[in-house]
């Protein structure tokens, strides 16, 4: 292992429900946590691992991003995502795209390729055609429900999103998140996985990724509420506990993930549960759903 610091973690979604079985979900979390370390022990960028983790979740079909996103009102998969590189504040996101398999590269290649910061519906999907991304091909066999998530809860709004966050040997920070949405969503409805602020944020300092009902991280501006905390002297952990009460108060939940340029990782959630892992430089590997 590298003797410089490094730090990485990532969340499966703050939709878990007590009672159910999340073991399949947590021993792919470790996989890809446990790749994602070696990978920043190797010097890869923190841009490049979150990419990845993200990735690999959004392809699983175990979380509700990718192929575990559930049809909307009108009968179709749109997805959400957004990605953001610390150390220029560079970002890219996509949302309402469809059937692309790995939406957060979508929202990479948007962030270094253009001058913009959001391409949607039509728009997105056609960028990322003439940018030779892979996309489903018979959408109804590929999509599938994801762990922990029944038939009869397909139109309860149930939520969930992957998001990956981490800090490299180079000191730099970058962060990640996907969603296919709550499910039963409106047609055309966005949540705060895609909105830079909201759902993601880094910076030279903090890499941020939320994950709970959208529309309250949204309200609150979440991503960017814990920046401005933790810059204005709270800790890392007060910061999100102040952010989730927040949520909390306007009848939302869900859980924040962050790793702060001193490797320090907090994983806080005011759900039942969230699925989460993280590693640092100490070689240490933890997994979790539930406390």
């Amino acid at each position: 292992m590298s003797n410089k610091r490094f730090a990485f973690a990532l969340h499966g979604g703050a939709g878990a429900r007590s009672g159910r079985d999340y073991s399949v979900a947590e021993y792919h979390m470790r996989d890809v946590t446990e790749n994602a370390r070696d990978r920043l022990a190797s010097g890869a960028r923190a841009l490049d691992v979150v990419e990845y983790a993200v990735a690999q979740m959004e392809s699983s079909g175990l979380y509700v991003a990718g192929r575990g996103s559930a049809p909307n009102s009108a009968g179709y998969v749109e997805l959400d995502a957004s990605i953001m590189d610390g150390p220029v504040s560079a970002a890219g996101a996509v949302s309402c795209i469809r059937d692309v398999v790995n939406p957060i590269s979508v929202a990479r290649r948007v962030m270094e390729a253009t001058p913009h910061v959001m391409l949607s519906g039509a728009g997105a999907l056609a960028f990322a055609r003439a940018q030779g991304f892979e996309e489903v091909g018979e959408p109804k066999k590929y999509y599938t429900l994801p762990i922990g998530v029944n038939e009869d809860e397909i139109e309860d709004q149930a939520h969930g999103t992957v998001g990956a966050v981490a800090l490299d040997t180079s000191g730099e920070l970058a962060a990640a998140t996907s969603t296919g949405g709550t499910f039963g969503k409106l047609e055309g409805r966005v949540g705060d996985t895609p909105i830079i602020g909201a759902g993601t944020w880094a910076d030279s300092e903090i890499a941020i990724s939320c994950t709970g009902t959208g529309e309250y991280f949204i309200r609150t501006g979440a991503a960017l509420s814990v920046e401005c905390r933790v810059r204005a002297g709270a800790s890392l952990s007060r910061a999100i506990d102040e952010v989730l009460a927040d949520v909390r108060h306007l009848g939302g939940d869900g859980g924040i993930i962050a790793v702060d340029s001193m490797g320090r990782v907090e994983m806080i959630y005011n759900s039942e549960g969230m699925k989460r892992a993280s590693a640092d430089s100490g070689d240490s590997v933890f997994v979790a759903t539930f406390d």
